[in-house]
């Protein structure tokens, strides 16, 4: 009696199955997209309407410096969110087939250069907030007779240009941004780094990062100590130590939100950075 070899049956619905389980998932990130999408643009637009309000009421007051970068911070993160949402939304939408709708990767550009915008300029703008109240509450005489509007404009206008920089380096060198491993946004190459250039972009990315994240806890921690000194030593003036208190925790509240979220990533691209160095030699 022969025997014949054995095969493996075909079931159509297997195939079925894991379509629309692909589908599912698929619809789920969207769903979850626009849902974060909408709710950082929701939050950002009340907080703009409240520092908006408060700088108009603060306007000739030391705190009017501090409510104008904090405005430029929430507007600088709800065009974040309302950018790279909209176009993760997009791209989640389109099953991620980048070759389909982005053959020429002009869609990667604007978000990569979006997202090193949106993610570097909050980082110094918090740095820049927290030097800020360090000078407003250790040398409270000089923050009210130098430091003006004029120029706390001009502190960010130069964050916000130097942002913008970071971002078109890859423009500028004629490198283009890649699409990452997750097929669902773009950053600087980070997979498959050829020359300095390409590292020049990351470390510098990261350098930049990790030093405002630096200035951001020194300078908080000497105006936490400061005001703390004042405290133990007098009672008086209790009304201009509150609202000093007040902004410290916000400050703190930015470091520790931004030391979670960017902190992993800044350091994994620097040691990734090193990986491909190391690798090389």
């Amino acid at each position: 009696m022969s025997m014949n070899s054995s095969k493996q049956p075909v079931f159509p619905e297997a195939g079925l199955l894991a379509n629309t389980t692909c589908q599912m998932q698929n619809r789920l990130s969207v769903f979850f997209s626009i849902i974060f999408m909408t709710v950082g643009i929701l939050s950002n637009s009340l907080a703009i309407a409240i520092l908006m309000k408060a700088y108009q009421r603060f306007r000739q007051k030391s705190k009017a410096s501090f409510l104008l970068l904090a405005s430029g911070l929430v507007i600088t993160d709800f065009f974040g969110h309302l950018i790279n949402g909209g176009i993760a939304v997009f791209v989640y939408a389109s099953d991620k087939d980048w070759i389909r709708f982005d053959q020429s990767n002009i869609l990667c550009s604007v978000f990569g250069i979006s997202m090193v915008f949106s993610g570097l300029c909050p980082l110094l703008l918090g740095s820049a907030m927290a030097i800020e109240r360090c000078i407003g509450v250790t040398n409270p005489i000089f923050h009210s007779t130098k430091i003006t509007s004029k120029h706390v404009k001009m502190v960010l206008g130069g964050v916000c240009v130097l942002a913008v920089f970071v971002a078109l380096l890859p423009i500028l060198g004629h490198r283009d941004y890649q699409i990452q491993a997750s097929r669902t946004w773009c950053f600087y190459n980070t997979q498959n780094i050829e020359d300095w250039e390409d590292r020049f972009y990351l470390l510098f990315f990261s350098f930049l990062g990790l030093l405002a994240l630096g200035v951001s806890f020194l300078c908080n921690a000497i105006t936490g100590v400061t005001l703390l000194r004042v405290k133990f030593k007098s009672q008086q003036h209790r009304q201009g130590r509150s609202y000093h208190f007040e902004m410290v925790i916000q400050l703190l509240a930015i470091m520790c939100v931004s030391c979670v979220c960017w902190s992993p990533f800044l350091g994994h691209r620097i040691l990734l950075n090193e990986g491909h160095k190391v690798y090389e030699e």
